[in-house]
């Protein structure tokens, strides 16, 4: 069993959805819900990682997204938008200031050290050198 392989199994049993698109890999995960009168918001975590096999290097960058839908005022319209913390946003900030920041407003008991650690971990047996970055991985 190839790593990429081996990534999917680890982020099936998480659970999270995991694509693929050139080469490029997205793991994805609801960490928390809000949800209030005629309005919703979502925070999901999300890590990138791309596997060099010519280079025997994974780079993985991980980050936190927050979304919201619903009513934005008793009596007005319905709005939908989407913000996160990476590059555009607190573009230097790491996933530990992040969770932090989503700490005070939702409540969740996501480790994402544990994924970080995982694909790590993967990587490293299987031969790969693993590149942690702040930016996220393109």
């Amino acid at each position: 069993m190839g790593l990429a392989d081996q990534v999917n199994a680890y982020a099936q049993g998480i659970p999270a959805q995991i694509k693929e698109k050139k080469g490029l890999y997205t793991i994805q995960y609801t960490v928390a819900e809000r949800k209030a009168f005629l309005s919703k918001q979502k925070l999901e975590y999300q890590a990138r990682l791309r596997v060099d096999d010519a280079s025997q290097t994974v780079m993985f960058s991980e980050l936190l997204t927050e979304s919201s839908s619903g009513m934005d005022s008793p009596g007005m319209s319905f709005q939908t938008e989407s913000y996160k913390t990476g590059k555009g946003g607190r573009q230097e900030s790491t996933i530990e200031q992040q969770a932090d920041l989503f700490g005070k407003k939702y409540d969740y008991r996501f480790d994402f050290k544990a994924v970080r650690g995982k694909i790590e971990e993967l990587s490293r047996a299987a031969g790969y050198e693993f590149k942690y970055q702040i930016a996220p991985v393109k």
